[in-house]
């Protein structure tokens, strides 16, 4: 599996010159297998720039997208995403079940007031909804996609990719319980990232901003390090990076992550996800 970050940054796109080197578009990440199946991790802004790559290359044929939740920072680049005005291409839609809802609505809320000039109905690619994911696993050629429930408002879906020996985890907009919490919960991610060659995991905050952020819907670093170690994933990406943070503060999250690890002589690389950065298992 081919993994890219087209955008790493949680909430709302933070473009600018504090931003250049970890990305400042909103969730959109790339699997693309070895027989070429193009899987397209949520709509935020990141996607725009894949859609021009694709339109520049002639690669939109056939695009699984698939939606963690509907959150609009994973959503709001959809409509700027240039394959689905090519008549061409198919898009084959799964994930959260409400995914279908959350790209429509930009285009026409069925009460004639969207939020985009033209309508769902004007799109020329055929896009349609596969609805396997919520019931069982996703077969695309020899990659299997499984899907676990997010701890998250309105809630969503983390998926696990295993194709060929290797398996990609990501969850992302998922607030971990605690040490001492809800064990079962965090037993539950634990089995789902178990072995893991690459875990994509929310780590949004740091632990003094958790604090007084509890039910919102995302992890602090050191609780996603502690996944990862328990989990005995070989390398943990950092996701979701807080619009407030700059790529200074980024790296120090990226460094202190490290000694953790480090400090409990684990062997689990950690990275902080970059946009652009790509990644071969």
């Amino acid at each position: 599996m081919k993994i890219k970050f087209w955008g790493t940054r949680g909430s709302i796109a933070t473009p600018g010159k504090e931003t250049v080197t970890y990305g400042g578009n909103t969730t959109c990440v790339e699997v693309v297998s070895p027989q070429g199946h193009r899987v397209v991790i949520d709509a935020g802004s990141g996607i725009r720039l894949l859609g021009d790559l694709l339109e520049i290359t002639s690669e939109s044929t056939e695009i699984y997208l698939l939606i963690t939740h509907i959150h609009w920072d994973h959503l709001l680049g959809f409509p700027f995403f240039s394959p689905i005005h090519d008549s061409g291409c198919k898009i084959k839609v799964d994930g959260y079940p409400s995914c279908m809802k959350g790209i429509r609505y930009p285009f026409d809320n069925q009460m004639g007031d969207g939020f985009f000039p033209i309508s769902f109905e004007d799109l020329e690619a055929e896009i349609t909804y596969l609805g396997v994911v919520k019931k069982e696993p996703l077969h695309i050629g020899e990659m299997v996609i499984d899907k676990v429930a997010l701890t998250h408002p309105q809630g969503g879906f983390g998926f696990r990719f295993r194709e060929q020996g290797k398996t990609l985890v990501f969850i992302t907009d998922n607030e971990l319980p605690r040490e001492g919490e809800s064990p079962e919960l965090m037993d539950r991610y634990v089995a789902f990232s178990e072995g893991a060659d690459l875990l994509i995991h929310d780590a949004q905050y740091t632990p003094d901003e958790f604090s007084g952020r509890r039910g919102w819907g995302h992890s602090n670093y050191e609780d996603t390090v502690k996944l990862a170690m328990r989990a005995g994933v070989r390398k943990l990406i950092l996701f979701h990076h807080d619009p407030s943070r700059t790529d200074k503060e980024v790296s120090e999250i990226e460094k202190h992550c490290r000694r953790i690890a480090k400090e409990q002589r684990s062997d689990l690389e950690v990275e902080a996800a970059r946009e652009g950065a790509e990644v071969d298992l």
